[in-house]
């Protein structure tokens, strides 16, 4: 016969957690043998099934159907042609993997707009949606977490009920620029992300830092945007000046790989005639034959942070705003400034 269990519940109707703290186990475990599923071991099953009959428990069957009815989906949301999207979405499979989730995919490309690639996402019955540098506004952003838990990754929401995990933009723009400043840099240039997620705070930092150097009248932002062609274009413009910088800070790894390219077919040296700095750190950063200086935003720790806020909304905590510190991660694109005769 089973002894009476110390730390009864006094009458009210005792709880898996009880039972599992009586039995000297898990939460998860105790659930493993109400559900009859394997993971326990024959003794400690019947341990906890007669602790669980000497407290009383009863499973709640509503409970328990509305849990097996859940998807364990998470539903992200990338830009197909954004290297650094890729990279956080091998780290989400992974974070949510070990959280005992799976992930449903839904890509943006320039023939597949966001609303359309989250409409696809809903019809899959994700738990959650995590959007990777969405340009959703306000509005739509509201109107989805009406329907499903959302979190943001690569910017702020903006609202209350939308979570976020996102690096520190105008940190990691004042890391590039005292790294530069360091080298001996005062003519230094930005290529901006436009309207990108992130591209305000990335040139209002860039702008504060070149001003706390007392570099302000050096400071050049050219129009940028996310890809090759638009960091091309932007130190195209950026040579026709009457004197060109001397290190150019790129929006993103991307722009910065159309500010190589451009540099190399011009016949420019980098880094001995320009020091070009990218920013995510994505995989186009560290090819061997680029070795970009780049800032790190950690695609690692921002996808287990995402997936962790994620799974905190699904059970019902408060949306929070993460803001991550990024770190300068130094290549050989950057080199002290040249000093012609």
């Amino acid at each position: 016969m089973v002894e009476p269990v110390a730390g009864s519940t006094g009458g009210a109707r005792p709880t898996m957690g009880d039972v599992a703290r009586a039995a000297g186990v898990s939460t998860a475990l105790v659930s493993i043998v109400m559900r009859g599923v394997p993971g326990a071991s024959e003794a400690t099953r019947r341990r906890v099934l007669d602790i669980a009959d000497e407290m009383g428990y009863v499973p709640d069957r509503r409970a328990q159907k509305l849990r097996q009815a859940s998807s364990r989906l998470l539903g992200v949301v990338f830009e197909l042609q954004q290297p650094f999207h890729g990279d956080l979405v091998e780290q989400i499979y992974a974070a949510a993997t070990r959280r005992g989730y799976d992930v449903m995919l839904s890509a943006v490309a320039p023939s597949r707009a966001e609303k359309v690639a989250v409409q696809a996402l809903m019809r899959e019955r994700c738990e959650a949606a995590i959007l990777l540098g969405t340009r959703f506004d306000t509005d739509a952003l509201g109107a989805l977490a009406d329907r499903v838990p959302t979190l943001v990754v690569a910017r702020a929401s903006g609202l209350p009920g939308v979570g976020a995990v996102r690096g520190d933009d105008v940190a990691g723009i004042t890391l590039a620029v005292d790294h530069l400043t360091e080298l001996g840099h005062r003519n230094i240039a930005h290529i901006d992300g436009a309207d990108a997620p992130g591209g305000a705070d990335r040139r209002a930092g860039f702008l504060a830092a070149m001003h706390r150097h007392g570099l302000s009248a050096s400071a050049t932002v050219v129009a940028g945007g996310t890809t090759e062609t638009e960091g091309a274009e932007g130190m195209h413009k950026l040579l026709e000046l009457p004197t060109p910088p001397t290190a150019v800070v790129a929006f993103n790894d991307r722009c910065a790989t159309g500010v190589l390219d451009l540099l190399v077919r011009r016949g420019r040296d980098v880094p001995a005639d320009i020091s070009v700095v990218g920013y995510d750190d994505s995989r186009l950063a560290r090819i061997p034959h680029v070795q970009m200086t780049t800032i790190s935003q950690d695609a690692t720790h921002m996808a287990e942070a995402a997936v962790d806020g994620a799974l905190a909304q699904i059970a019902g905590d408060k949306a929070v705003d993460l803001v991550l510190a990024p770190h300068l991660v130094r290549r050989a694109t950057t080199g002290p400034v040249a000093h012609h005769d």
